[in-house]
């Protein structure tokens, strides 16, 4: 028998000293109690907690968990799931939250625009495949934060931004049409949901609409709320109502159902229906299922979802982190690390049977309104979604479609960007295009594809901008010689050049005694077709006997031009501010061309 070898931290320091420094410098510094504290952001806020930071928390923690408990059911609605899938998504956010985020009134939980995006790839395929989804999309933002990619996000415009959102907001109002008329249909598509209103409209129910309408008006008016007027008493319960108003439309439409359900033996609404009780069961996520009697294997899983293994997690990163700007109040955001925490809620959320989440601007809103100081409303919020799942479950059943449906679409008429159209318009008009090309695209394709064209539009209009520097003539008369100095305002890419080489012989013809002054200014980079283009363009002004100067140039795009064609170029630079001299001095030498 072979005698056994134990392997130990110094026989490896000792054969392999490279790998061992290797490792060394890929380790040194990740596990340091810096780093952990900056991981882990409840390390730093809680030991340092204090007393009276609670009462707030609680009141922020219980007016945010008025809020996300009729969204949670009407995110999950939108997403074609049980009314209970979108209060686990809710309840797991606010844990992981509390203890990796790292602003205090970011939440995280179901939003509408992941929603409709979950509905848009698994909503007929079964709610596996939401929470597989929820896994993979954690995965996915967990590995871009720990690769610090989320730079990523930052192509994507505000127009951009604006027009999709707008456009997602548009559509969930659309798709929640049929539960506000009390009609039938599963597509929450634009054009589609429109369609089957057109089709159903001799199937509206009266007493659905009239509710449904009803709801978005007082909601409305509760809205309106925060500004009331008087004592400082009657404002906060103004304040207070409004931030409870989605709570009290989906109560007293409940009410009212069950009065009319179980008293008035009357049921003139369709209803929400059971809502599966209790905790919601810890497993691993499904890396397998079986749908219409068809076995889906993990890989088969994953090429169902498609697409929304990416769109999914760039929303969820690009609404995160915009969130966590919006209320930072200027400090700093560590983008990794709400990233980080994005991503870990997701995954933790996959093994409670959630579907994914990010960040909610509706909620976070009403969480710095409340007042909140710290991450620990989050816990609150957690505690009474899992109150309500334990205790208040069978009364979810009395919630008419329709409230839902007015609930969501009053807060989708917040969400279309009328003011981002204005600043835009105002700012710069050329960016309308990339909105309105997403806002339609959206609509029209669906919300990936929509964005992917926003994208392509805005990406087609800075190549086009930098593919056409502005070059200004300026024309002066140096001791008695005319000088034509042109200076683009740019540095020049292979897109540029053609045009950059017309122009400038263009404005050359219509001065044909002035000396070409090309000043190089804002030049500091070219590439091989450009300093190609510049060697033809000056080999046509030597052919033509003109004389070209170019003046103020950087020593990178110099030595560009060198190396291209060092016995054209070698004589042509300076540098000196006095360009007097510099004529005088070409003038002197009796060449051709003015070497500068």
């Amino acid at each position: 028998m072979q005698q056994e070898h134990k392997i130990n931290d110094e026989d490896i320091s000792e054969k392999f000293p490279q790998f061992s420094e290797f490792v060394s410098t890929c380790f040194h510094g990740i596990c340091t109690r810096k780093q952990l504290f900056k991981r882990i952001p409840v390390l730093q806020w809680l030991p340092s907690y204090k007393v009276e930071y609670l009462l707030a928390d609680i009141v922020a923690g219980l007016s945010v968990a008025l809020t996300v408990i009729p969204q949670g059911i009407a995110y999950a609605a939108i997403a074609n799931l049980d009314p209970q899938y979108g209060l686990y998504s809710a309840f797991m956010g606010c844990f992981i939250y509390f203890l990796l985020g790292s602003c205090k009134d970011v939440t995280i939980g179901p939003t509408a625009i992941m929603s409709l995006m979950v509905q848009a790839h698994v909503g007929n395929t079964g709610v596996e495949f939401a929470i597989l989804s929820a896994f993979v999309t954690g995965c996915m933002i967990l590995l871009l934060g720990v690769l610090n990619l989320g730079f990523l996000v930052q192509f994507i415009s505000y127009p951009v931004t604006a027009g999709f959102t707008s456009a997602a907001a548009i559509t969930i109002a659309s798709g929640q049409i049929k539960s506000l008329l009390g009609i039938s249909g599963q597509s929450n598509e634009f054009l589609e949901s429109w369609i089957n209103v057109f089709q159903q409209i001799q199937d509206i129910r009266l007493w659905d609409s009239v509710l449904g309408v009803s709801t978005i008006i007082i909601l409305l008016i509760l809205m309106q709320m925060k500004n009331m007027k008087g004592n400082s008493c009657w404002r906060m319960v103004g304040k207070y109502i409004t931030l409870s108003r989605n709570a009290i439309a989906v109560i007293s439409g409940s009410l009212l159902a069950y009065v009319l359900s179980d008293v008035g033996n009357v049921q003139p609404f369709l209803l929400t229906g059971n809502v599966t009780p209790g905790l919601p069961p810890f497993q691993l996520p499904p890396f397998t299922t079986s749908l219409d009697g068809q076995v889906f294997s993990f890989t088969e899983m994953i090429a169902e979802l498609g697409t929304s293994l990416i769109t999914l997690p760039l929303i969820a990163i690009l609404e995160s982190i915009a969130i966590a700007k919006a209320f930072s109040k200027g400090k700093p955001i560590d983008a990794t690390q709400e990233m980080i925490a994005l991503g870990i809620s997701n995954i933790a959320g996959s093994f409670v049977s959630s579907m994914p989440v990010t960040g909610s601007f509706t909620r976070s809103a009403v969480n710095n309104n409340s007042g909140v100081r710290t991450q620990f409303g989050g816990i609150i919020t957690g505690a009474v979604v899992l109150l309500a799942l334990g205790l208040l479950a069978e009364s979810f059943y009395y919630i008419p479609k329709a409230t839902l449906a007015g609930v969501i679409i009053a807060a989708m008429f917040f969400m279309v960007e009328f003011r981002a159209a204005v600043e835009i318009w105002h700012t710069k008009r050329v960016d309308i295009i990339p909105m309105t090309s997403t806002l339609l695209a959206c609509l029209l394709l669906g919300l990936e594809y929509g964005m992917l064209v926003g994208i392509g539009v805005n990406v087609c209009i800075i190549l086009q901008q930098i593919s056409r520097p502005i070059v200004v003539p300026v024309r002066l008369t140096i001791d008695g010689t005319d000088v034509l100095i042109l200076q683009p305002d740019q540095s020049l890419v292979y897109s540029s050049a053609e045009y950059l080489k017309y122009h400038v012989l263009k404005q050359a013809n219509k001065y044909p005694d002035a000396i070409i002054v090309l000043d190089g200014s804002h030049i500091s980079s070219l590439d091989t077709t450009v300093a190609k283009v510049f060697v033809s363009m000056s080999q046509d002004v030597e052919h033509s006997n003109r004389r070209i100067v170019y003046w103020k140039w950087k020593r990178p795009a110099q030595c560009t031009l060198l190396r291209m064609e060092r016995k054209l170029f070698q004589n042509l630079f300076r540098n000196d501010e006095n360009l007097q001299k510099i004529i005088q001095e070409g003038l002197s030498n009796q060449q051709t061309t003015v070497a500068v």
